[in-house]
């Protein structure tokens, strides 16, 4: 059954452009991708997030627990920090990736992707084992908008007396917005500096308006997907799958193969003891055309991978894509060729920083 989230309406009145999305109705745009994308780039935008997933994870053994079941070290993680890690299965593919808020030693709510927290859920029970936890899917208590851009600080201070540039990259309080209480972190899956702010639905609907009337753009899944592809953000289903492991897709950095065991981590041992044998990497194409996800990658006449997400980076000239390739062929500069509707098109391998980033560290 598709589901909606508690801005629907606000959605449908704003004149959004409505489609279907990990099982919820979800705005693609408001105006128009490349307007909503510069308006994150350079003033601030605001997204409805609420279809995101909410687990909560109690109990004396919540650190040890956690540890165990994703890749990230919660236990040497600050309180009030949120922490990148991913779920991964036995032989070290992905689940889904994640955050971590670390609440307290006894106390961590995970944050998954939509159209996994069911299987995320069910997961995360099936590995619960002797541990003293308590796991409760608190999806439907919480709506959720992320507010990104330069921006952002500026429009969210208006709302609220707590000195919000004290609150640094990746860290999360307890704030008060209006006299409404709201959990707040600062990250953003954009690349600008931002914030991620959970609510109950009716507090989350009422600051949506709010955030409209004050000037805020609204923004769709359109340029969500632009922005994170140009600040070369992994997407569920895209860059990350159950037939890649985080290691393939560059995600070490949420990887703690140093903190003892966890689901999955004798096969990124072995991988990396190996080597890998396929790589993302970040692709410009030299001729013109645009590669969208699912196009083959060629060296010469030897298919060497795939497109996972492809796009004309918005008010530029510029394409880009990721993708994956054989080992050989990953070394930045290397010539290859992109199918495009049958004919090859001329490529070159290149980093995947596409945007320098703009968090608030």
């Amino acid at each position: 059954m598709i589901q909606k989230t508690c801005l629907y309406d606000n959605h449908v009145k704003h004149n959004a452009k409505i489609v279907e999305f990990g099982g919820f109705l979800m705005p693609l745009e408001y105006t128009d991708i490349t307007s909503e994308h510069l308006a994150v780039r350079n003033d601030a935008g605001v997204f409805d997030c609420s279809h995101m997933g909410e687990i909560l994870v109690t109990g004396k053994d919540t650190l040890s627990f956690l540890n165990y079941l994703v890749t990230c070290n919660v236990k040497e993680a600050k309180a009030m920090k949120m922490t990148y890690g991913l779920l991964l299965y036995e032989n070290g593919t992905v689940v889904d990736d994640l955050m971590v808020y670390k609440i307290n030693d006894e106390k961590c709510m995970l944050v998954v992707n939509a159209s996994n927290t069911d299987k995320d859920y069910e997961y995360i029970l099936a590995n619960k084992k002797d541990y003293d936890v308590k796991i409760e899917n608190q999806s439907n208590d919480y709506g959720q908008l992320a507010l990104q851009g330069p921006s952002s600080l500026s429009q969210l201070q208006k709302l609220t007396s707590y000195n919000l540039s004290e609150l640094k990259y990746s860290y999360f309080d307890y704030i008060k917005l209006d006299g409404k209480d709201f959990i707040i972190s600062r990250s953003g899956y954009t690349g600008s500096d931002g914030f991620e702010i959970y609510g109950s639905p009716i507090d989350i609907i009422e600051l949506f308006e709010k955030l409209y009337n004050n000037g805020v753009q609204l923004c769709g899944l359109g340029c969500r997907d632009t922005l994170r592809f140009e600040a070369a953000m992994p997407l569920y289903g895209h860059e990350i799958n159950d037939q890649v492991t985080p290691l393939e897709a560059g995600l070490s950095f949420g990887v703690s193969l140093e903190k003892g065991d966890f689901i999955g981590r004798d096969v990124l041992l072995k991988q990396k003891e190996q080597g890998l044998t396929k790589k993302l990497v970040g692709i410009e194409l030299l001729e013109r055309g645009i590669a969208r996800g699912g196009y083959e990658l060629y060296k010469d006449d030897e298919k060497i991978g795939e497109i996972t997400t492809g796009y004309m980076i918005p008010n530029t000239n510029k394409v880009y894509a990721l993708g994956y390739v054989k080992i050989e062929y990953s070394k930045i500069g290397e010539e290859i060729s992109v199918l495009i509707r049958n004919r090859k098109v001329k490529a070159k391998i290149r980093n995947k920083k596409f945007l320098n980033k703009e968090y608030a560290r």
